[in-house]
Order: C-alpha cells, then structure tokens, then sequence
C-alpha cells in the first residue's frame, strides 16, 4: 500500500484545497494518508477558521471559478478525507504555543508532536508540504 505524508504549514484557501484535494485523491487509490498541520495550517481543521479561510490577496477572482466549477467546499474536503480515513494529526507544539485546546478543533483528529509524526512519515512514498 503506498503511504503519503503532508505537512500543511499554511492556512489560505489555496493551501486547504491542495492539501485537502491531494489527501483524498490518494486516500481514494486506498493509500494511506496522514497530514501534520502545524502553525497556520492548524487554520485548515479549525472549527471556525475553516470556514473562512483566506485568499490570496490578488486572486480574488478564483472565487467564482471555485463555485462554477463545482469544486466542493474545505468542509466538503475535510469530510470527505476524514471518510477516507485521513489521518489529521495537530501539531501540539503550535498549539500550545497559539493557546489552542482539541476542542477548537474539528471532531476526529489526533494531536501529536513532530516526533510522532516523522514516525508515520518516515517510510512514506510520497512527503509534501504546503
């Protein structure tokens, strides 16, 4: 089975759908998925800052393609990876560093440090970071 592990260190709306739309293409070829998400990218699985996340200043105009597309929205994607059975995994550093507790959080993830993480990724067939 191939292995993908995904840092996501940045909390736009562009940074969520590639981290999002990579995790769940992969977990959709039954690789197993597991993504850190660290500073920022703590954003991405916020309870509430995942619904408002950013675009980047200048590329405004995405936001209508997004939705003639029919691209799904971040909670679409996040539900669908969790479906998947993507493994998101908080940084725990960074959130004791911003003040955050699991309960800010969307339900179903794991809080970690980057040792556990590493763990997981250390025989991964594919690492990304975004």
């Amino acid at each position: 089975m191939m292995k993908v592990a995904i840092i996501a260190a940045n909390g736009s709306l562009f940074d969520a759908y590639k981290v999002f739309n990579i995790a769940t293409a992969a977990a959709a070829t039954e690789a197993e998925v597991g993504i850190f998400f660290t500073f920022e990218g703590l954003n991405l699985i916020h309870k509430e800052e995942h619904k408002h996340l950013p675009i980047p200043e200048g590329k405004e105009r995405f936001q209508e393609g997004f939705q003639k597309a029919n691209v799904p929205s971040i909670e679409e994607l996040v539900q669908m990876a969790q479906e998947f059975g993507v493994k998101l995994i908080a940084c725990q550093m960074t959130m004791d560093v911003m003040g955050l507790d699991k309960e800010h959080f969307i339900d179903g993830i794991d809080v970690a440090g980057a040792a556990t993480f590493l763990n997981f990724a250390k025989d991964a067939d594919i690492t990304l970071a975004f």
